[in-house]
């Protein structure tokens, strides 16, 4: 329970975050959701693995580092967090109007290039920086997770709307930022990213697939009962 409570908190203030800086048009919009994810990052890592994006569990899973159960838990988690978060946003900047991204033709392929090419960076960091055995109990998992978002926002924020997150898609469709015909297009090219992470990451370290933390041998980088180490999980 507390995994998913962890999950939860984290999503919905980046989801906030999210919310609120884009119907401001706050000029730092992009580092804002990019610091605000860094720091949940580090609050939350030791408790649920800190993913806030059901991309990146899809990614751990498939590196085989979290079970089916556990990683649908999280998914909801995070999508009801995200629901929460850009609802709250919505009601407290609620502006006159609110243009709603929505793709065709070119711009169509070209979000779907993106989405795909910056959810496979994110989950491809994230497996790098907080599963690795290379990088056990390193301290700079968070500024890579959040600068990576960062640099995606800025790139291609203006391209697609650089959301790199299924659950930050379903909840800025519910706010008014993202139109609901376009959602697929987020879920699809996001689920490719973070599954192509997952390849990505096997493929480049085949000494390090991941132990369910319900095996036995399962020590690495997984949190033991009260041992108070990160779980990437």
């Amino acid at each position: 329970m507390k995994k998913w409570l962890a999950e939860f908190i984290g999503t919905l203030f980046l989801m906030l975050t999210i919310t609120t800086a884009v119907l401001s048009k706050a000029a730092l919009a992009p580092l804002a959701i990019g610091a605000v994810l860094m720091v949940m990052v580090y609050a939350g890592g030791h408790v649920s693995g800190a993913h806030f994006n059901p991309a990146v569990t899809l990614a751990v899973f498939l590196r085989h580092r979290i079970a089916a159960a556990d990683a649908g838990a999280y998914v909801v988690a995070q999508v009801v967090g995200a629901a929460v978060g850009g609802l709250i946003g919505r009601w407290v900047v609620n502006p006159a109007d609110v243009t709603a991204v929505s793709f065709s033709g070119r711009q169509l392929g070209a979000a779907l290039m993106v989405e795909v090419l910056f959810t496979f960076a994110l989950a491809y960091v994230v497996l790098n920086v907080a599963t690795s055995s290379d990088h056990e109990m390193n301290s700079f998992y968070g500024l890579a997770i959040g600068f990576t978002v960062l640099a995606g926002a800025v790139a291609v924020g203006g391209v697609s709307g650089g959301a790199f997150n299924p659950a930050v898609a379903v909840a800025g469709s519910m706010a008014g930022l993202f139109s609901w015909s376009s959602l697929w297009v987020f879920l699809l090219s996001q689920s490719v990213g973070g599954a192509l992470a997952a390849f990505a990451f096997l493929a480049l370290n085949p000494h390090d697939r991941g132990v369910l933390p319900t095996e036995p041998d399962a020590t690495r980088g997984v949190d033991t009962p009260d041992s108070g180490v990160r779980n990437p999980a």
